[in-house]
């Protein structure tokens, strides 16, 4: 099953306690062609967890969607998917996440060491679904494998593969290594989606040269205007870079988003504060007020003063 046509190459990757409704409208607004909701246990969405569940309300606008699954047991994630497809464009298979809990259930970055595992997990899929199965990995567990990663992976019918260009074991130190995911799109006649250390549109340029499409991930968490930097680059050479008074006002977007799609607790809302606002005039200020706040008004009146004085 072919992969979905996007409008663009900009894509919006998986991030936990980000990338929910609120975050992907505002990423969409900015020119983001594709979002993933946050990964979502698939045991969860088997289960009906209403917390798991929450993970992934969407809206018409919210569309193509990828809907991110957990697990290692290819029934599991087989009816967790069945209960999302008539939901989202494609649903993807996360085989990065790093993180010590997700590794000892045997999911996430651990069945980078288990190709078999993998093979029976997109089979199962990719057979018995109506739309795209896309998977997330990395480089590899704790060496680079992704080129013998990759070619299991397409065979057992992926539509697309998104490679963050670390191990596991590296998460989010050193430089993400591009030129293994060229390597991996040589060979690959599947879209090969790169991921890792985009931050300013020269990156976005330098990473398409490499596979076909970018995925941003901290580059997004701070400034999702990002994609519409990049596009402008990508199509003119130049770009508008956002305004400390944007990157405020992209706060009060979010936080009209988040009252219309309500996401996460109190403290998320909190966080997108402090991520929008990072390295401006004063910021580790404002992060201090941000982090004590109890209320909603309380964090209101924060951003609106704070608005104020950075005009200077």
């Amino acid at each position: 099953m072919e992969f979905p046509k996007l409008k663009n190459q900009l894509i919006l990757a998986p991030l936990e306690e980000v990338s929910g409704l609120p975050f992907r409208l505002l990423s969409r607004k900015y020119g983001c062609s594709l979002a993933y909701t946050e990964m979502s246990s698939s045991h969860g969405i088997q289960r009906n967890n209403p917390s798991t569940l929450r993970l992934l309300e969407s809206c018409p606008e919210d569309h193509p969607l990828g809907m991110q699954l957990c697990g290692q047991d290819p029934k599991v994630l087989l009816i967790a998917a069945q209960k999302l497809e008539k939901s989202c464009q494609l649903i993807d298979i996360n085989m990065g996440c790093p993180s010590p809990n997700i590794i000892n259930q045997g999911a996430g970055s651990a069945l980078l060491k288990r190709k078999a595992k993998i093979k029976k997990i997109i089979e199962t899929l990719s057979q018995n679904l109506s739309i795209p199965v896309t998977v997330k990995i990395r480089l590899g567990f704790s060496k680079p494998e992704a080129l013998e990663i990759a070619k299991v992976i397409e065979k057992a019918g992926a539509s697309a593969i998104a490679i963050h260009a670390r191990t596991a074991l590296a998460k989010s130190s050193g430089k993400a290594q591009w030129d293994l995911i060229k390597q991996v799109k040589q060979q690959a006649s599947i879209p090969i989606i790169g991921n890792g250390d985009v931050f300013i549109p020269e990156d976005a340029e330098a990473l398409l040269k490499c596979c076909d499409y970018v995925m941003i991930a901290r580059g997004a968490i701070r400034n999702p205007r990002i994609f519409k930097e990049c596009l402008e680059y990508l199509e003119t050479g130049k770009y508008h870079q956002t305004t400390p008074e944007e990157k405020i006002e992209t706060f009060f977007e979010y936080y009209n988003l988040n009252q219309k799609y309500p996401y996460g607790k109190f403290k998320i809302l909190k966080q997108r504060a402090q991520d929008f606002t990072y390295g401006l005039k004063n910021s580790s200020q404002l992060r201090n007020k941000v982090s004590v706040v109890k209320t909603e008004e309380q964090l209101l009146e924060i951003m609106n003063n704070y608005k104020k004085e950075i005009k200077f």
